[in-house]
């Protein structure tokens, strides 16, 4: 794969997407998270049946990376198994550390994200978003 700028089209096409954009009124759970570092900050609300996730929204204030990994999340995660969810949030985090390994899951759209892992500064941009969805479907789970 050739070397892609931080910010190229994909990225930009999937922040100005913004496919999930917008608050969740009847979440099971919606919660906040913020990176100080930056001031990214994105809440996230879902809304579970049994073991899917049936929607997610959420309202990102930050940068074009953490709006372009809400998108991703807001297209792909409704109808995902929880399971399947959590560990490819962890394969997320994984592949920034070490693009050599596969894409995480069943989401080829996440290669956008490979320049991300030459900028470690960046990492938790992207990871902000499914650091989030993972906090929303842990207080869904722990009650």
């Amino acid at each position: 794969m050739k070397e892609l700028r931080l910010y190229h089209q994909a990225i930009l096409d999937a922040a100005a997407a913004r496919t999930g954009r917008g608050a969740v009124d009847d979440a099971d759970v919606s919660v906040s998270l913020d990176n100080p570092l930056c001031g990214d900050r994105v809440r996230m609300g879902v809304i579970l049946d049994g073991s899917r996730l049936a929607r997610v929204g959420h309202e990102v204030r930050g940068c074009l990376l953490c709006e372009a990994a809400a998108s991703v999340i807001g297209a792909r995660a409704p109808g995902e198994r929880i399971a399947d969810l959590r560990q490819l949030c962890g394969e997320m985090r994984t592949f920034l550390n070490d693009v050599s390994l596969h894409v995480p899951g069943r989401w080829p759209a996440l290669i956008m994200f490979a320049p991300v892992a030459h900028h470690k500064s960046r990492h938790e941009c992207v990871m902000l978003p499914f650091d989030a969805l993972v906090k929303a479907l842990d207080e869904c789970e722990n009650g």
